[in-house]
Order: C-alpha cells, then structure tokens, then sequence
C-alpha cells in the first residue's frame, strides 16, 4: 500500500512550489479597459479558429464571450448525456492576447462524472485544441494525463491536506493537471494582464433581480447567497459575480406541454419577466426559452449576443403530451472562476 500525503509526481514532472491559482492573482484587479460583452461566434481564423475548430467538429459550442484592451475570451461548451439523459456539461476555456495569441487555457473536468471518464474527457477536449496551437503539445498532454490518471488509480490514496495532481512545462506553456481542477495551461512568453470581465450588455445586478424573483417563489437571501430555490416547482436559480453585477445565471424550470400548449407558464416562475436581463436581450431571450419549450427540445447558441444553453430532459406522459425540465444557462461565466 503506497501513502500519498502530498500531491502526486509522476516520474519527469516538474512539481511547482504551488499550483496555479484560479483565477491568477490581479487579473480581474483593475477598472473597465474597453469592455465588451456582446459575445460572438468562435472566430474561424488565427490562433482562435484554429484551437476552438477540432472541438466545434466533435460537437461543442464555442463562443466569443467578451473582450478588452488587452485580450479576448474564448469559452466552449458541451454537454454529455448520461444512462439517465442527464446532461452533464463540459467546457473549455481560452484567454487570448490582443495579437491573438494564447496566453492561457483551462479545461475543468466534467461537472458530476464520474471519476474514471474524467481524465479521458479532459485529455480528448485538450489535446487536439493545444495542438492546433503549439504542434508538439497534444500528445504529450494526452501522455500526462493518461499516465497520472493509470497511476492514481493503481495506488491507494489516502485523504491528505493536498490534492494529488501532476505537473510538466515545455517551450511554449506550464501545465498542471489534477482530478479536481483539471488541466490548467498558462504561455511562457504570451500574457494578459487585464483580463476581459464585462457583462453588462445582457445582463442587470443582482440587487435589483432579487425582489423581483422573491416575488415569483423564490428563496433567496441575498447578499451573501448567489443560490435561490423555489421550492414549489423544485427550480433552482444561482449566479456568478462581478461585486452586484450578473455575469452568468442559471436556472431549472418544468413544463407540462398538453397538445402543444404550455400548462406551466414561465409567468409562474418570473412574474415580472427575465429582469436580470437588461432590456435589450430580455425579449429575444424569453422568446427562444419559450420556443424550448413548447418543442422540448435543448439549444445552444447566441440570442441578441449573448450565450444561452437550454438542456431539455424529456419524459414522455401520454401519446400527444411530454413533461420536460429544463436547465437553463444565460451567459458565460468569467474564466478561470466556479462554477463554470
């Protein structure tokens, strides 16, 4: 039986002092540097195009979610179906400098997987990204990631004040690599020092949507929470911030479809509409949620330019009639912080 009470090194990594923060320190530190949160379709050319299309190929969404003076957010998406069609999202994210060079990738494993298919969905997404990037990185990634996770799962590994996790560096990038963090990438030479934060095309500050979904159910004691429920329909509601400011927001709601009518209206839930959207995506937005819904089926995309991703999870009731529930993502978190 081999004892792991510190982080795990395999045979010719390179063990950093500490692993790399998330998000790096300072990043987010500095006020608005030309800001911009309208998110557009993954660029098809540069380091952009060429690092997000082997993921667009095998099905992901990608997107550009917001920009400044000094760099520009990649961030892609996909979600893996489970035995139970549950949707279990997946993403990559990029950070590119204002030559459109990589400066720094995450790819976090996916979210409630289980751990066995982690480190091959980590290494599947990464691999041929990186190399698209840098030629020579692909491989050895997959070859990082396969050997560490051979050797976690041929030892026995006690609980430890450090999680285990591996880590090498070659001329173009230092990586680090754990279960639970996945596999972070940061350029030797490339670097953003203000990285982009906006948010306020799409979306209003949380102070202002919480008496408004109080109002529609839900539970929420905010500030400090970020996580409001409503018990009644088993919904759910939770943010990622910017300080007040709304980054990203997720929701589940149900719906009961009858001869294609809706017998449970998002009225019910949002009473006084989708007011943590500004004014000008709110009505696109709800438009295509409702269009989900009545069909009940998913969708991933950009709506008024601004990220949505629906999940539909649907149950059959009667020949004509389905109940879906529906896991509902609008916009893209900042990288590099939870949840993704």
């Amino acid at each position: 039986m081999i004892m792991i009470l510190g982080p795990l090194v395999l045979t010719g990594c390179t063990r950093p002092a500490e692993p790399p923060s998330l998000p790096p320190d300072g990043v987010y530190e500095h006020d608005a540097a030309g800001e911009n949160s309208r998110a557009e379709p993954a660029p098809t050319d540069g380091t952009a195009g060429s690092i997000t299309r082997p993921l667009a190929k095998a099905g992901w969404f990608c997107a550009q979610v917001r920009t400044n003076a000094d760099g520009r957010a990649l961030w892609c998406r996909i979600g893996h179906r489970d035995q139970a069609n549950t949707v279990h999202p997946q993403v990559a994210q990029f950070l590119l400098d204002h030559d459109g060079r990589l400066a720094w990738a995450w790819f976090p494993p996916t979210e409630q997987s289980a751990d066995q298919a982690r480190g091959g969905q980590v290494a599947d997404a990464a691999a041929p990204a990186l190399a698209a990037a840098w030629l020579d990185a692909g491989d050895r990634v997959r070859q990082k990631i396969n050997d560490f996770d051979r050797d976690l799962r041929n030892r026995t590994v006690q609980r430890s004040d450090e999680i285990p996790r591996t880590a090498w560096r070659d001329k173009h990038a230092n990586y680090s690599y754990s279960m639970i963090d996945g596999l972070v990438v940061t350029a030797r030479e490339d670097s953003v020092r203000r990285w982009p934060f906006g948010a306020e095309h799409y979306a209003t500050t949380m102070s202002s949507a919480v008496d408004d979904l109080r109002a529609g159910g839900y539970d929420c004691a905010y500030p400090p929470q970020e996580n409001c429920n409503r018990p009644q329909s088993n919904g759910y509601f939770r943010v990622t911030l910017r300080g007040d400011q709304i980054v990203s927001a997720r929701f589940g709601i149900g719906s009961l479809i009858e001869s294609g009518r809706q017998r449970h209206l998002l009225s019910e839930e949002f009473p006084r509409g989708l007011t943590f959207l500004t004014e000008a995506v709110r009505r696109p937005i709800t438009e295509r949620i409702e269009q989900a819904r009545r069909s009940g089926t998913g969708f991933a995309g950009i709506v008024a330019g601004t990220v949505v991703i629906i999940d539909a999870d649907r149950g059959a009731v009667g020949e004509d009639d389905f109940a879906a529930y529906f896991d509902i993502q609008i916009g893209a978190p900042l990288a590099a912080t939870l949840p993704i």
